[in-house]
């Protein structure tokens, strides 16, 4: 099977005449004669699709104006065309260069011999011509959102640039200042000395509805001003491994290669998204294209414009995916929501009463699909901001509010820190109390270190690794190897497992059945 990747879609100025794809079919050779009558039919079949249709009174062909069906076309495409016109107008080119300084390596292995240069000397060497700087060239798109100047594109397009140019659609260019990048959404914003430019109007990209009908525009392969029709094939695309903060829209509308930063817009002719990624085989177009949704790159570019950094919500908490096991432990309906795996001392959750096994449903009248969702949630609200907290505890609703925190620079999360004999779910399994780390004082609070496992043993293949660290056995804390052992010994052959585990600086639930 071919690999199918991941593809953010700047382009290179040599790709401009590459032909895209090989989607020409092949010519159709040693086919069969088909039958006389096929022929026959096939022939009138022809004659009755080419002819021209007949004025029934006046026996004339009739013209594509006088047909139904063309001004019926006519009235579904005035949409299109009037909100292509008015996208093409803010949509711009931006060229970026980037400078790469020579190696250091000398032109020959020779140069830094001693001998050689004594024989030679250094006049030789200050002879040589030095070797030139490289400019690598790349091109993307991006929208005008200001008249006075401000554009957005993909961080992508323009990072590492020394030089980045943008072209307009009436042909002026003007060099483009970076104001600010987010490497974490792949927004970035930049400035050009203009005014009274074309702007294309923010929409709101949660009303969106699948199959909803959309517009790509943008400079695929240098092919400045181009225009693609498709549909809204899924919002709210997680977990693509893109970037850090995923909430993607899905469409199948053509995006290539030069299309990054370009804008996805709806009939009404407002933005809607950021173009920035392709999954493709070929490199180029497959039917799968994903734009930044206009609400979080509108959020970016206000906190870039006014902070000169991204400022993010933040509520202290390390949340998980809730699986069918996950659930049936915790007496949830269904998967939807985000597990609350650990909660930060002194945190804007901690501060709520928020609790380790909580399960968050809702936020601010918003139903949470996943730890991806809620994440892109709360990074989007302005700290202060209080909220309303939907969650799951001992199988009941509760609410809860809570005042939104800034999220710090460094985000870590809360960590703390005999064998299982038997025939239960955790058999098989060694563990140890936690080591002080070179300073004496323990790694974490509290746990039991794995040591061993045995491999494919029920807490082999539900996930358990060693090094992990056992905090809780069924709700209940493990501080040591006693406790270990002691709730060890009161699990039976069909007992399930809840495990609470820290890895690294994450803190996680898995389920074990035995």
């Amino acid at each position: 099977m071919d690999e199918l990747r991941m593809t953010q879609i700047a382009s290179t100025p040599e790709g401009a005449a590459e032909q895209v794809g090989s989607g020409l079919a092949a010519p159709i050779r040693n086919r069969p004669a088909a039958p006389l009558a096929g022929a026959i039919l096939m022939l009138f079949m022809s004659l009755a699709i080419c002819s021209p249709p007949q004025d029934a009174a006046a026996g004339q062909p009739t013209t594509g104006a006088d047909q139904p069906g063309a001004a019926n076309a006519g009235i579904f495409a005035q949409p299109f065309v009037a909100a292509a016109k008015h996208a093409k107008a803010a949509v711009v080119n931006i060229s970026s260069v980037k400078k790469t300084a020579p190696g250091a390596e000398r032109p020959g292995p020779f140069f830094d011999d001693p001998f050689f240069r004594r024989f030679f000397g250094e006049e030789f060497e200050r002879r040589m011509p030095a070797p030139r700087d490289r400019r690598e060239q790349g091109l993307g798109s991006g929208v005008i959102v200001t008249q006075d100047g401000y554009i957005v594109t993909n961080n992508h397009v323009v990072e590492g640039a020394d030089e980045l140019t943008v072209s307009l659609p009436d042909k002026r260019t003007f060099k483009a200042k970076v104001i600010g990048t987010d490497p974490k959404t792949d927004v970035a914003v930049l400035k050009i000395d203009a005014s009274n430019l074309p702007v294309l109007t923010w929409g709101d990209a949660g009303q969106l509805q699948v199959g909803e009908m959309v517009l790509a525009v943008g400079n695929p392969f240098g092919l400045s001003q181009t225009v693609t029709m498709g549909i809204i094939s899924a919002v709210g695309r997680a977990n693509m491994g893109i970037v850090d903060y995923e909430d993607f829209i899905q469409t199948d509308a053509a995006i290539n290669p030069g299309n990054s930063g370009g804008a996805l817009v709806n009939v009404r002719g407002e933005l809607i998204g950021i173009n920035t990624a392709i999954f493709t085989q070929s490199g180029g177009y497959m039917g799968i294209g994903f734009a930044i949704p206009s609400n979080m790159a509108r959020s970016v570019m206000d906190s870039l414009i006014r902070h000169g950094k991204v400022v993010r919500g933040w509520i202290g908490v390390s949340i998980q995916e809730i699986t069918q096991d996950l659930a049936k432990e915790f007496g949830a309906a269904g998967t939807k929501g985000a597990l609350v795996a650990d909660v930060l001392d002194d945190g804007p959750a901690a501060k709520a009463k928020l609790e380790r096994g909580d399960i968050i449903t809702g936020y601010d009248g918003k139903t949470v699909n996943d730890p991806g969702h809620l994440r892109s949630l709360v990074a989007e609200t302005p700290p202060g901001t209080s909220v309303r907290l939907s969650i799951w505890r001992d199988k009941t609703t509760k609410d809860l509010t809570l005042v939104i925190g800034e999220q710090p620079k460094e985000v870590v999360s809360t960590k703390s820190g005999g064998s299982g004999r038997g025939d239960h779910a955790l058999a098989g399994m060694t563990v140890e109390e936690v080591k002080p780390d070179r300073s004496g004082r323990a790694r974490i609070q509290t746990g039991v270190v794995v040591t061993e496992i045995e491999p494919d043993s029920p807490a082999e293949r539900a996930g358990v690794r060693k090094g992990d660290i056992i905090r809780e056995i069924n709700r209940k804390p493990v501080k040591h190897v006693r406790d270990f052992e002691r709730l060890t010994k009161e699990l039976t052959a069909r007992s399930p497992v809840l495990l609470l585990i820290a890895r690294g600086n994450a803190t996680i639930f898995l389920s074990i059945s035995p």
